[in-house]
């Protein structure tokens, strides 16, 4: 009992002086807001003032709008990811500053995978400068207007799968109950592979296909991945310790086989589709063939580097699409005079077209993209933009000086539902959007996208996939909220680091007959 006692007190000692340096340690940097004059938000020691999201209690989209509406009247406003210094943006002019004129001093996101993930860490969402840069340059021809105009007809290809997947679950009286969020994301994963790779993925009419497997083990935001991306996007530093991963490792596996299975057989069979994959092999091979793009500074296009080009394509054009729709249809059946006149639009649009859906169709039709754009203000997919300070800035007639290193937050739904440039900001009201008030919308204040240079390279497929699905549904069914297992008003998922709802989106659809 002697040594027993004579041991616990040193190891008492220990256990407090560690906690004691660990607490001085990870409160060190707080009050470096108020050091500065700037209102920061309390933190707390360890976890800074991301205590709520790191136990999943709200989602950091919904959290950064709880600081912005705080911080009201308040250019900007500190905040500590950990122990982190974070700037949070709420003065528009000063978002386009960091955004736009001074892209070069916040040019990289703060986020990024395991140094071992290569293709977490190589994809053009989180690869760093200058390589970033250079990928971006060579992947913007992928999407033009030109291009998706000749694919449209493969996309339409799917509208039509899309219709028998409907048709397949309607009952004798021409009604089916849906989770919506699962059926655009199975058109909208097809789509990706119809117009990224070239295949006929099926998700709509194969309930075991493996693209859209691979894509619910992403995107399924339970606890383990809730953590993982929450570390990826918030914690970056710890990544590396923890090994987390952008894809999972069984979905890298299935990635990297598609992607070499694919190229490989475009290569042994000469055929061209000016698709993604048709870009990545020109670009491997004029790598290959000029030795002056081969120095140590270019971004080699070879291996997995060419495999994490495809693979956000992938995540990135189905997940944000199919997130979109289900939004949109969502509040569509909860507003049912919206849905009245969306659906009027269209039909008129077919009458005029012979009952056919064309690209020019799709692209002239006012009060679709209008119900578009209102569902991004209020349901923005990524919802918040994350910079990183690339050397010490001041941002022009302030006093600020902010340091290399400090992680910069543009809160986008704070942004999006401020009534200083929305008025009655929680209605869905797609008027917002008719070509006469846009003219007075702020700039840098509705960013679904992102804006500036990082601007998402995809959009345009984005919108030209989520329109066409939404004219296939909206023509031919009436929607309705399932009350029994949809909440109105929708709740959003706290663990998730993208908008996402609770439960997911059940809707009623009945067949439209006359």
């Amino acid at each position: 009992m002697a040594i027993l006692s004579n041991l616990l007190i040193p190891l008492i000692i220990l256990i407090l002086t560690t906690i004691t340096i660990a607490y001085l340690y990870m409160t060190r940097k707080f009050k470096h807001w108020t050091k500065k004059g700037i209102m920061e938000i309390k933190p707390s020691a360890f976890v800074g003032n991301f205590g709520k999201c790191l136990l999943m209690k709200i989602s950091p989209g919904l959290y950064f709008k709880k600081i912005y509406n705080i911080a009201k009247g308040q250019p900007y406003v500190g905040i500590y990811l950990l122990d982190r210094p974070t700037l949070l943006l709420r003065d528009p002019e000063i978002i386009k500053r960091i955004l736009i004129k001074d892209f070069n001093s916040f040019g990289d996101r703060y986020s990024r995978a395991s140094v071992n993930d290569k293709i977490g860490n190589s994809n053009l969402f989180m690869i760093k400068n200058p390589a970033w840069k250079q990928v971006r340059s060579k992947l913007t021809p992928i999407f033009t207007s030109g291009r998706l105009k000749k694919m449209f007809l493969l996309m339409e290809e799917v509208g039509k799968d899309l219709d028998m997947h409907l048709e397949s679950q309607l009952s004798k009286n021409n009604f089916c109950s849906l989770e919506m969020k699962e059926v655009c994301a199975k058109f909208t994963t097809d789509m990706i592979g119809t117009t990224a790779y070239g295949l006929k993925v099926n998700s709509l009419n194969n309930p075991d296909a493996e693209f859209r497997k691979c894509g619910r083990e992403i995107f399924t935001f339970n606890i383990k991945r809730s953590i993982e991306f929450t570390t990826i996007f918030f914690i970056p530093d710890f990544v590396d310790i923890l090994g987390f991963q952008l894809f999972s490792k069984k979905s890298t596996k299935f990635l990297r086989n598609v992607f070499w299975d694919t190229i490989n057989e475009r290569i042994k069979s000469g055929t061209k589709r000016n698709d993604l994959i048709d870009l990545l092999i020109e670009l491997k091979q004029s790598q290959e063939n000029d030795s002056s793009q081969n120095n140590n500074n270019n971004f080699k296009f070879h291996g997995d580097n060419l495999v994490s080009q495809a693979a956000v394509f992938f995540t990135g054009g189905f997940e944000t699409s199919s997130t979109t729709m289900s939004f949109a249809f969502y509040e569509l059946a909860v507003n049912i005079d919206v849905q009245n006149k969306l659906r009027f639009e269209i039909e008129e649009a077919l009458q005029a077209n012979d009952g056919k859906i064309t690209y020019d169709m799709v692209m002239t039709l006012p009060y679709l993209d209008m119900v578009l754009s209102e569902t991004l203000r209020l349901y923005p997919i990524l919802p918040y933009l994350d910079r990183v300070a690339l050397n010490d800035y001041k941002i022009p007639e302030t006093n600020l000086q902010i340091e290399k290193g400090t992680v910069i937050i543009v809160p986008m739904v704070g942004l999006h539902r401020d009534e200083k440039y929305f008025s009655n900001p929680n209605i869905y009201d797609p008027e917002r959007f008719s070509e006469e008030n846009k003219k007075s919308l702020t700039p840098c204040v509705y960013m679904p996208f992102g804006e500036g240079p990082h601007i998402c390279i995809g959009q345009r497929l984005g919108l030209l996939q989520s329109k066409l699905g939404i004219i296939h549904i909206i023509s031919k069914y009436e929607i309705s909220i399932d009350t029994e297992k949809t909440s109105v008003p929708i709740k959003l998922d706290p663990k998730a680091v993208l908008t996402a709802s609770i439960g997911g989106i059940y809707l009623n659809l009945k067949k439209i007959t006359t």
